[in-house]
């Protein structure tokens, strides 16, 4: 058993004088092995090598002739069966594997020797330098200690000083703690007495309170007393005005019995809403801004008033009526109560609504109802206003609207505001 430094030089070796042999004297397992470069045939076929070395003695006849010759002098003094003191152990074992001169066999046990001091070597000579290492590590730490030792001790003096400020300063404390117990004790005898000029000044307060709350009320009686006669006196304005507006509708009717004027065929709001029948166009919705609730009676003493028009803020009732539904659901309610509404009073009705550019088509308005819908870029609170300054002065015109902008608008023009919820409470009752 070859060792394996021998071994791997022996392949190297036949793998190099393998070049030098002819391919058909070579063994067949060995011939596809010989086109290899001869470092492949080592690497590659290294194996087979070995195994042919042992079994044909011819083959390593021939490529121990070859490597001989190329060894040169240390190849004739290995045949010859001596080794050179400075030749290279695993060199000559290797050759002598080849050559088999007479010794061989010592000569190669001589190379494992030689291998195996060479490897007591290494390791003691790894061992020393571990052990100089360890040394030197050691050292190292020694010092390292040394310098903390000394660190060490710096810290403590350094503690020693900070721990005799600390004292002094904890002495310190303990003296401002006596003179602030006893500014305490002087802040609580203070205390008790800012405390009983505090309650005395209470009592004066409370006192005053009180009489002041007496004083509220009786404002507050007085108020109530002022509010009432102020009704009374709003109750006998709203009477005259409203004997007012029968005097005036009654000499209406008969001025116009007198001159025996034909009814119109053509209304004012029929010429606004001309202009919208042909182009049902959106524009933006203005939020609307609620104003308080009103008696629905109030709406029906306007829609007694001769050849009265009602002018609807659409969307601004049906939102606050029923606004769960959709448009078109709110639209038809709306529209089918104000149909009922116009047979039952006689009033010209219309009803305003935002531009329907998202509606198909327009919807068939019910019987006495007027449905417009603003165009682009106008809202259907200009469209309220355009109705309303159409009318003639003196005809009455009722507004619906929660609007506080468009209320104000219209009873500049002459139109009576009313809330939307009057409506809604109106159409509720029937």
């Amino acid at each position: 058993m070859l060792p394996e430094p021998v071994r791997t030089r022996v392949v190297t070796l036949v793998a190099a004088a393998m070049s030098e042999v002819p391919v058909d004297e070579l063994p067949p397992p060995l011939r596809k092995v010989a086109k290899f470069a001869p470092h492949r045939r080592a690497r590659l076929g290294g194996a087979m090598i070995a195994a042919q070395l042992t079994t044909d003695v011819l083959f390593r006849q021939r490529v121990a002739a070859q490597a001989g010759s190329e060894a040169g002098e240390l190849g004739t003094a290995v045949a010859q069966g001596s080794s050179p003191a400075a030749a290279d152990p695993v060199e000559v074992a290797a050759l002598a594997y080849l050559l088999r001169p007479a010794g061989w066999r010592e000569l190669i046990e001589a190379a494992e020797r030689a291998l195996s001091a060479e490897a007591d070597r290494l390791a003691v000579a790894d061992q020393v330098h571990q052990a100089e290492a360890r040394a030197a590590q050691a050292e190292h730490d020694r010092t390292v200690a040394r310098v903390e030792v000394d660190k060490l001790r710096a810290e403590l003096t350094r503690v020693r000083d900070e721990l005799g400020a600390i004292r002094e300063q904890h002495r310190a404390t303990l003296r401002e703690l006596r003179d602030t117990q006893a500014s305490e004790r002087r802040a609580q005898q203070l205390y008790a007495t800012e405390k009983g000029r505090a309650n005395r000044a209470t009592a004066d307060h409370e006192a005053e309170l009180r009489r002041l709350r007496a004083k509220l009320a009786e404002t507050e009686q007085a108020v109530g007393q002022a509010r009432s006669t102020a009704r009374e006196a709003r109750s006998y304005d709203e009477a005259r005005l409203w004997l007012l507006l029968e005097t005036i509708g009654q000499a209406a009717v008969g001025l116009r019995r007198e001159l025996a004027l034909d009814p119109a065929e053509v209304l004012p709001g029929d010429v606004v809403a001309d202009q919208y029948a042909q182009r049902p166009e959106q524009a933006a919705r203005q939020p609307a801004r609620a104003m308080a609730e009103d008696d629905p009676a109030r709406l029906d003493q306007l829609l007694a008033l001769p050849r009265v028009h009602l002018v609807v803020d659409g969307y601004n009732v049906t939102k606050r009526g029923y606004g769960e539904l959709d448009l078109e659901q709110q639209r038809q309610r709306l529209a089918r109560g104000l149909s009922g509404l116009a047979a039952q009073t006689g009033a010209e009705v219309t009803v305003a609504f935002d531009g329907s550019d998202r509606l198909p088509s327009l919807p068939t308005p019910p019987r006495g109802v007027r449905v417009l819908f603003s165009s682009k870029g106008e809202t259907a609170d200009e469209l309220i206003r355009r109705l309303v300054r159409a009318e003639p002065n003196g005809r009455p015109v009722v507004v619906v609207s929660s609007d506080r902008e468009v209320a104000d608008g219209v009873r500049r023009a002459g139109a009576y505001p009313l809330p939307a919820d009057a409506l809604l409470r109106r159409l509720a009752s029937r």
